[in-house]
């Protein structure tokens, strides 16, 4: 499903060349939860982010479903990411003017999708959203908020679910709540990458990497 081949990521700063990604290689196959681990600084999110398609390796392949993600025009890579991924992410980048049930419904511009309205519904409710649906970020709990991000990333029901951090801002009781939202959408038989720095998520992983100053091991 997924295919990483000799994928590189230089960023120039004042300081000289970093290098993010060292020629990484990495697969994974359709239904797995993936924890990938690292401290700070090591590439977790860069790695993250290229597969997601958000940010173009300085070399290297990145395959999805055979395709060549970094070969598609701007637009269709848009597109693609749209209807194929879903994010979650520590920072919940939530619109604060828009209500619970707007903010759902944001993902890949769903919200005249008389469908997608319906699917934001249900997850409402399966995430104990529902009395909340008319409020605005700044009347929510952390938690919360955490429920409203995944839900926007759950809406599409998309193939890959891309998490970054997404309990580093929660207590433990919370971020349990968000692993078992994340778990129960593994089950149904959704992928799911997942970067931490804690070893949280393992008793949901069926495999945990590290990486290391831009190097992948198991």
């Amino acid at each position: 499903m997924i295919y990483l081949e000799n994928v590189s990521k230089i960023f120039e700063s004042p300081r000289g060349r970093v290098e993010a990604l060292k020629k990484v290689n990495f697969h994974a196959e359709k239904g797995e939860f993936v924890v990938m681990k690292g401290p700070s600084g090591s590439g977790k999110t860069t790695w993250l982010l290229s597969i997601g398609g958000m940010l173009q390796p300085t070399s290297g392949i990145i395959r999805m479903d055979g395709k060549n993600i970094y070969s598609m025009k701007e637009n269709e890579r848009t597109k693609f990411r749209a209807s194929y991924i879903g994010f979650v992410f520590q920072l919940f980048y939530l619109i604060p003017y828009a209500n619970v049930l707007e903010n759902i419904l944001l993902s890949g511009g769903l919200s005249g999708d008389a469908k997608k309205q319906e699917r934001a519904l249900e997850l409402a409710d399966n995430l104990g959203l529902m009395e909340r649906l008319m409020h605005t970020p700044s009347e929510l709990s952390t938690g919360e908020c955490q429920r409203v991000a995944l839900a926007r990333a759950l809406v599409h029901q998309p193939k890959l679910l891309l998490a970054d951090e997404p309990t580093g801002n929660l207590d433990f009781e919370n971020s349990l709540e968000v692993l078992k939202i994340i778990g129960h959408y593994h089950q149904q038989g959704g992928t799911v990458l997942f970067v931490t720095h804690t070893n949280i998520a393992d008793s949901f992983a069926s495999r945990t990497l590290h990486l290391k100053n831009g190097e992948i091991r198991e």
